[in-house]
């Protein structure tokens, strides 16, 4: 037993380690659906850590209730943090008073104002979660909306005040996101972790910001 420990101790400890960090530091997800494009695409992997604290614009895996009472983990962007109260105003973020740009929106902005927007939903590829109908859904909310962000029923132009101890979740692709502006804002406790870097797919291996 002594003469196996020696010989096996380190990498046992070493392999401990790992199923223990794995348990409760970090994880892996997969990206499902456009949410967040052109930030993450469909079917990209990320690794998440799990005790990192949350901060605004953050990207951070959540979970969310179904309408059927299951759970899903969804890739989303912290806008609001506890107590926050935030504005949009065509496409003008303001937060306890102070604008905030969001540039990791610019290439979508630019594109629905030259029309281009629902060009680029058109040309997303048919998978198992997106349908044709789905797809002419986005196409349509491209050609329709008032605002790259609106509230859940069309308004370019609303007020949220973040309920203390939650967080308000957007996705980047604002068009077509379902996020807390329709299914509202989440706890603590349903944030799994901060999403810190792409691993897949290999050519786009990246940190995130």
């Amino acid at each position: 037993m002594i003469k196996f420990l020696k010989e096996w101790g380190i990498f046992l400890l070493i392999i401990v380690a790992i199923i223990l960090s794995r348990i409760f530091i970090w994880s892996l997800v997969i990206v499902d659906g456009h949410s967040m494009d052109p930030t993450l695409a469909d079917k990209e992997r990320l690794a998440i850590v799990k005790t990192s604290s949350i901060d605004r614009f953050d990207i951070v895996v959540a979970k969310e209730e179904t309408s059927t009472g299951d759970t899903k983990d969804i890739v989303k962007r912290v806008i609001g943090m506890p107590g926050d109260v935030i504005k949009f105003n065509n496409d003008k973020l303001t937060i306890n008073n102070k604008v905030y740009s969001e540039t990791y929106l610019n290439n979508f902005h630019k594109q629905l104002a030259n029309g281009t927007l629902a060009e680029t939903y058109g040309a997303y590829p048919l998978t198992n979660s997106l349908t044709e109908q789905n797809r002419n859904l986005f196409v349509s909310l491209a050609e329709n909306t008032k605002a790259f962000t609106t509230d859940s029923t069309g308004n370019p132009s609303f007020t949220v005040t973040v309920p203390k101890g939650e967080y308000f979740l957007m996705g980047d692709n604002r068009v077509v996101s379902q996020d807390s502006r329709a299914v509202g804002t989440f706890k603590r406790s349903a944030i799994i972790g901060e999403a810190k870097l792409r691993i897949w797919p290999l050519n786009k291996i990246s940190l995130l910001k």
